[in-house]
């Protein structure tokens, strides 16, 4: 199967905000208890964070994590997470019907960002609270101090402002599991008003409105337009949420149609940003709203065992979904779709980061494990920094049950001006053929390759609790005059980066 990468510096997408390689904790299952948060763990550091997952997330290089929730934030009072902790009250979770004990909470968070490098996307509560609540979170971490709340922060142990840039508007208001469920105008309303009142007390926040929880729900693109209809002046980005895996109709054994479930999302922006597009245009603004796609993921394997848990525990074994090698091609695939959208997609979260549907695994006696899908995360969001190119990628295409004309050979091209690079990334999605790929870097003069790797030869159905899987080199990259060439090989993940003169 021959590929063939045409690119030019000149035809661009966009810059990337590296925000798009965001993840999510949720006070859901074990993503904090005995996740991140574990005092009597040998690995413990002096605040109860384990140190193991402190490294293999900053290894992850998530720049943005969104918290708490999740359905998880609308029944949250976030007021019962700060000060002593033996003061804080034990509540019932009636979202995920889990105890809550409260140990952890907003300075946990805090904390815990600044030492995994990342900064706070942070979500208010409107499903049972309201605007007053929203405004009150807002001065108790961004306002300096001499205010009741404020003051209350320094009390409580940090003296300087949180700062917090970006909020959430609540989480998935139209989802009839939501715990205060709302009409798209009951929503529109509430959010216009809670956004309001936010930007009174700090004006230099970035909202971002709950979009349709699903594609599939009834109320998408009547609830886009509602809601932008009333919140267009006073939000910054527009929420989405998509997860894949066999559903339905689906058979296990259906690869093909599998790996090609990232061209519903590509479909599925599409779409959004024409929504958004069209309230523009109709509202006469020069504002531009973008996206922030902040759940998305591979999401299946655990459903069952999650129907037999016993509720009203802390930190039970929820969602701990264990990913194969075919969930780990979907996920490259589905980040590269996010780049391809780079123009609009601004902020974007893998959901979740530990143990819960994600990419760091913990036992809770000894260390952390990686899942499959952690490889071709970890090299997007570690080299996939710059400007994404508008490719030509001339390669053969095939049908699947659900899908048309799909690329046998997934890939992004993104120039790193500062770091004097042009990177590759490519999947072949093809069962049996190699892909020989050639990359015509028009306009760039290629000095050397730096580096080139491949994720290949598992079985698509095993996982990685062995910890044998690993990225090892791609020996077959060739540099000839301008051109580079390259054999990947069925079923792989490729990363290529070359130093541009």
């Amino acid at each position: 199967m021959k590929a063939i990468i045409n690119t030019d510096a000149s035809n661009t997408i966009s810059k990337i905000d590296n925000r798009i390689y965001g993840s999510f904790i949720e006070q859901l299952g074990r993503a904090v208890y005995t996740g991140i948060y574990q005092p009597a763990h040998p690995e413990a550091d002096e605040e109860g964070f384990r140190k193991d997952v402190i490294r293999a997330v900053k290894s992850l290089h998530v720049p943005l994590i969104r918290y708490p929730g999740g359905n998880f934030l609308s029944q949250y009072k976030w007021e019962d997470g700060i000060g002593p902790k033996d003061q804080r009250p034990t509540r019932l979770d009636i979202a995920w019907r889990e105890l809550e004990t409260n140990q952890f909470g907003l300075h946990e968070f805090m904390h815990w960002s600044k030492k995994v490098g990342a900064v706070p996307n942070m979500a208010v509560n409107l499903g049972t609270r309201g605007i007053q609540e929203a405004a009150d979170l807002v001065e108790y971490c961004n306002f300096p101090s001499g205010t009741k709340l404020s003051d209350l922060r320094v009390k409580n142990g940090d003296p300087k402002p949180f700062a917090i840039k970006t909020w959430c508007l609540g989480n998935e208001m139209d989802g009839p599991w939501e715990i205060g469920t709302k009409t798209a105008s009951e929503y529109a309303h509430l959010a216009n008003e809670t956004a309001k009142a936010m930007k009174q007390v700090d004006d230099s926040i970035e909202l971002v409105a709950c979009g349709s929880s699903s594609l599939d729900n009834p109320t998408f693109g009547t609830w886009e337009e509602t809601v932008l209809d009333e919140c267009y002046d006073n939000v910054d980005y527009l929420s989405l949420h998509r997860y894949y895996g066999y559903y339905g109709d689906d058979d296990p054994t259906e690869l093909d149609n599998f790996l090609a479930k990232n061209e519903d999302l590509d479909q599925f922006i599409s779409g959004v940003v024409a929504m958004c597009d069209a309230v523009q245009a109709r509202k006469r603004s020069s504002k531009q709203i973008n996206l922030s796609f902040d759940e998305w993921n591979v999401w299946y394997h655990s459903n069952d065992a999650d129907n037999k848990i016993k509720p009203w525990q802390v930190g039970h074994h929820l969602l701990e979904d264990v990913y194969n090698f075919e969930d780990a091609l979907l996920v490259g695939s589905l980040l590269m779709t996010l780049l391809k959208h780079a123009d609009r997609v601004k902020i974007a979260c893998l959901a979740q980061l530990v143990n819960v549907i994600a990419p760091i695994m913990t036992d809770t006696d000894g260390g952390v494990w990686l899942q499959s899908i952690y490889y071709p995360f970890m090299q997007m969001a570690t080299y996939g920094h710059g400007v994404v190119l508008n490719s030509s990628v001339d390669v053969p295409t095939y049908n699947s049950r659900q899908f048309k004309n799909v690329p046998l050979m997934d890939s992004v091209t993104i120039y790193n001006k500062d770091a004097n690079e042009l990177i590759v990334f490519a999947e072949n999605k093809s069962q049996h053929e190699n892909a020989d790929l050639s990359i015509n870097p028009t306009s760039f003069d290629i000095d050397h390759v730096i580096e080139a790797t491949q994720f290949y030869g598992y079985d698509v159905k095993a996982d990685n609790r062995d910890g044998k899987m690993a990225i090892r080199p791609l020996a077959s990259v060739e540099l000839t005059g301008e051109n580079i060439s390259a054999k990947l090989e069925p079923l792989s993940w490729n990363m290529i980066r070359m130093a541009v003169k």
